[in-house]
């Protein structure tokens, strides 16, 4: 296995058809990156190609060519998520192209921080017709981030100025780093294939996090599990990938009906598909049309890693309409979801016909499908776009009406859990939060006045509760729950009931929960209860009533009765035995021993063991089902025997 450089990169190129992107990776690398018969057959490239870029330095880039002609801008979209560094290809012959303005903008959308020009084919162009073409580019590029990227004059076919480029991509690739470099594993796939004694490969470009074989991995959106069976990078077998790597992976466990291109592969639980989100959105117009505005409501593909899915622009705060240039807040709501986290880069395309027409920014990556900004949920994605986490946390903490976990906080803000857990470890030290006892493991925290008003929910709830039944010692706790904070999951409010009854209002045993005051009454009357059918059991011995006459012959109602009867036998004082009677425990022992002496001398009847116990039929048979149900005794025929202690 060969180690990799934790620096690797990947160089994406860009440009018009037949502007030499595919022959100028061939002449710095090696490779051919078309793949495809049809490609070489046609001259143009269709699918994504992948080479590898050795550097003077020793660094390495891993290169994908993307297609340059108008019908393939969706899998140049593809190609271009994920890397770090462009390579724009303009033809000194032809010079600025549609696609080469169209993949500029896919470029500046995506957020590529850097880019290296090639004027190619400078060996059909003479020195003054180069210059001038240089000046175009120099002029296109103005206003964007590249204003400054360097022109390098090359010819594939000679050689001329491979050596210069080379040069000035290994400058480029010193000053990159990777956006996406931590947090877990996503890899969006751009190719899925079957090896012959291998099975499922995929391929694409690591976003974040590491690969190793034996990692287990989730296939978004479907939610399937694989495992990882191989890796490698550039054809060659690794022990783990990097984030920033081209990698293929062996995949077990599913086929390439199971992962196909388009889908992201993710560390399990670490992320999840949203088919709305909030964005900070640019426009840039459309072709033709420059001055057209985007209406609110528009029908539009959106591009995030190698899928395209459709869907809806809806402009926030009641905007009807953005104009060229301009960027706002916005909600897309899409027809099939997408894995997007906050920070993520997507593309926008025109419904039809089809053209770039702008993208921008993940905010918020799960929202509530309301374009209406209140204060609290402006300041959250005014926080998500400046990336303050800090800021970002407390917003979404505000938004919050019960207790959350710092996973269910990283989820409504966008941040990974260990930022969230961060920012809500700091509140509670600064007083705005309380964390709540761990019920599951899990610290739950809670704004302070929201604290208040949960635990006076509980108190008032409890009071109602005694107020309808005052002979009730108490009330389910899951009953309780949807009585006074039914948005609450149990777990959760299991952590605020505890908090509760800390504080002295509320009073918690077992599966029940009373009010202090108001329920001692009835849990004094439940306790007198319990101790009169406890000794009328024990005066009883062998012989007691049915549980229907044992509340009869004592006063009680058969509701009350049977709950002080759960309580003893929880408490070992009583035993139930079938549906109709109940047995003191000492009365119950007596009996097993007496089967337990007879069976001792051999197989038995039931009319053998009715004498050995010394009773009648009316509780022989009952004791007997109850014994065979506890696994004292086995009934074959007619016949019990003794199972072993």
């Amino acid at each position: 296995m060969s180690a990799q450089r934790a620096a690797d990169l990947v160089l994406g190129t860009a440009g018009h058809i037949d502007h030499g992107k595919s022959t100028l990776v061939k002449a710095l690398t090696g490779t051919d990156p078309d793949r495809l018969a049809e490609e070489k057959r046609r001259g143009i490239t269709i699918e994504l190609g992948f080479a590898r870029l050795e550097l003077s330095d020793g660094a390495s880039l891993g290169v994908v060519d993307v297609p340059g002609h108008e019908r393939f801008v969706r899998r140049m979209i593809a190609g271009a998520s994920g890397i770090d560094l462009a390579l724009l290809c303009v033809a000194a012959d032809d010079g600025v192209m549609p696609q080469t303005d169209e993949h500029l903008s896919v470029l500046e959308l995506l957020g590529v921080p850097d880019l290296v020009v090639a004027l190619t084919k400078i060996d059909l162009a003479d020195g003054e017709w180069t210059s001038f073409i240089a000046g175009e580019i120099r002029a296109r590029l103005a206003g964007t981030p590249y204003a400054d990227a360097p022109i390098i004059c090359v010819s594939a076919r000679t050689g001329e100025g491979l050596e210069d480029l080379r040069t000035a991509l290994g400058q480029a690739a010193a000053r990159a780093k990777r956006a996406k470099a931590d947090g877990p594993l996503r890899l969006p796939i751009d190719r899925s294939f079957t090896v012959k004694g291998a099975g499922t490969v995929v391929t694409g470009t690591l976003w974040s996090g590491e690969a190793a074989a034996g990692d287990e991995v989730e296939v978004l959106p479907s939610g399937l599990r694989a495992r990882v069976r191989g890796v490698q990078v550039h054809g060659q077998d690794v022990e783990r990938a990097l984030a920033g790597h081209r990698v293929a992976l062996n995949l077990a466990a599913v086929s390439t009906a199971d992962v196909r291109p388009g889908d992201f592969l993710a560390l399990p639980g670490t992320s999840r598909v949203t088919n709305t989100f909030d964005a900070d959105l640019t426009y840039l117009g459309l072709p033709g049309h420059e001055a057209k505005p985007l209406e609110s409501g528009s029908r539009v593909h959106v591009a995030h890693g190698t899928r395209e899915v459709t869907g809806r622009i809806l402009l926030m705060d009641g905007r009807r309409v953005l104009a060229p240039g301009e960027r706002a807040l916005a909600q897309l709501r899409l027809d099939e979801p997408l894995p997007v986290r906050w920070r993520d880069r997507f593309v926008v395309r025109s419904y039809s016909p089809v053209h770039v027409m702008g993208g921008g920014t993940v905010l918020h990556a799960r929202p509530r499908r309301t374009t209406t900004l209140t204060d609290a949920r402006r300041a959250l994605l005014e926080a998500l776009r400046v990336e303050d986490e800090a800021a970002a946390a407390r917003a979404a903490f505000s938004l919050e009406p019960c207790p959350v976990t710092a996973s269910e906080l990283a989820c409504a803000s966008g941040l990974d859990e260990r930022a969230a857990f961060r920012e809500l470890s700091a509140l509670a030290e600064g007083g705005e939060a309380v964390a709540l006892p761990a019920r599951d493991g899990q610290a739950r925290f809670v704004a302070r006045r929201q604290l208040q008003k949960h635990c006076a929910a509980i108190e008032n709830a409890l009071l109602r509760f005694h107020a309808e039944e005052p002979d009730a010692p108490g009330i389910a706790k899951d009953a309780l729950r949807r009585r006074c904070l039914p948005r609450t999951d149990a777990a959760c409010f299991d952590a605020l009931l505890a908090f509760a009854a800390e504080r002295g209002l509320a009073t918690v045993e077992g599966g029940q929960a009373s009010h202090p005051k108001a329920g001692a009454g009835a849990r004094k009357r439940e306790e007198e209860a319990a101790e009169q059918l406890a000794a009328a059991l024990a005066a009883a011995a062998g012989a007691p009533p049915t549980i229907s006459e044992l509340a009869s012959e004592n006063g009680m109602e058969p509701a009350v009765a049977r709950r002080v009867l759960g309580a003893l036998e929880k408490q070992g004082r009583v035993r139930r035995v079938g549906q109709d009677f109940c047995f003191d425990a000492a009365a119950l022992a007596a009996f097993e021993e007496a089967v337990r002496g007879r069976l001792a001398a051999g197989p038995a009847t039931a009319a053998e063991l009715k004498d050995a116990m010394g009773t009648s039929r009316k509780y022989a048979i009952p004791l007997l089902e109850f014994f065979d149900a506890q696994g004292i005794t086995r009934r074959k025929g007619d016949l019990r025997t003794l199972n072993a202690r």
